[in-house]
């Protein structure tokens, strides 16, 4: 996959930027897209000219396809789309609003579904075939107690993922999951001191894992290594769940 094109949103911080600069060391050219340009920017600044920063507000399917089509102009067609945008905040299902989950859901999940409505007719179109990444959750494999709403939304990204590799497999389009575990990520610390540590002290690991960690799986579903693996769904948890 060298010098392949790939998009990657969510790339300004935590398991986006660490897996656009992964994917910039194994040698493709890399769209990095957040909502946070300036995040952005950094990350490009890291990326030894192999990463180009735009703006992107995934839950707005405009704003999703202006990004598509200022990167064609840019830089060519996708060959590789790696969502990972998101966004989550604890707390008991019972006192979440109307607002919130509709949030959840526009962030974790309608992203996902805008992005690839627009990057894939392009890899279609290409005929060379192509590799979409979702970033899912084990919240989304086995639920999570005080993120009801987010690993509903997660869960439908494993279901899109699933239903989307079935669609995509006639055009040799790999549409794989990576479902983390708790990881060192600002999202991760935003959440209250005590259940950092619980959570960390629930990790066979007895530790999170690092963004660079969950970006190598993401690197191994875009590689050479996985051109026969598509809709498969891929915990990255340190142990914490092993459920299939």
């Amino acid at each position: 996959m060298n010098d392949v094109l790939a998009v990657v949103t969510g790339a300004g911080s935590g398991i986006g930027r660490a897996t656009a600069l992964r994917l910039a060391t194994d040698g493709m050219r890399v769209a990095a897209a957040d909502i946070d340009l300036d995040a952005a920017k950094r990350t490009a600044e890291s990326g030894e000219d192999r990463i180009t920063p735009y703006p992107v507000d995934v839950c707005d399917a405009e704003a999703v396809s202006a990004l598509r089509q200022a990167i064609t102009a840019d830089l060519g067609t996708a060959r590789v789309l790696v969502n990972v945008a998101g966004w989550d905040r604890t707390g008991g299902f019972l006192e979440s609003t109307p607002e919130f989950a509709e949030k959840v859901v526009a962030i974790n999940y309608l992203g996902q579904v805008h992005t690839c409505r627009e990057f894939l007719p392009g890899m279609v179109e290409a005929g060379l075939g192509g590799k979409v990444v979702n970033i899912a959750s084990d919240a989304g494999r086995v639920g999570s107690s005080g993120e009801t709403v987010y690993a509903g939304a997660k869960g439908g990204v494993i279901a899109l993922t699933k239903s989307l590799a079935r669609e995509m497999a006639r055009h040799q389009i790999n549409v794989n999951c990576v479902c983390p575990g708790p990881t060192n990520t600002p999202l991760f610390g935003d959440l209250p001191e005590k259940l950092q540590q619980a959570l960390m002290k629930s990790i066979p690991f007895r530790r999170l894992a690092e963004p660079e960690e969950i970006a190598a799986a993401v690197a191994f579903f875009t590689s050479a290594d996985a051109t026969f693996v598509t809709g498969q769904v891929l915990s990255v948890s340190g142990g914490l769940t092993t459920a299939g």
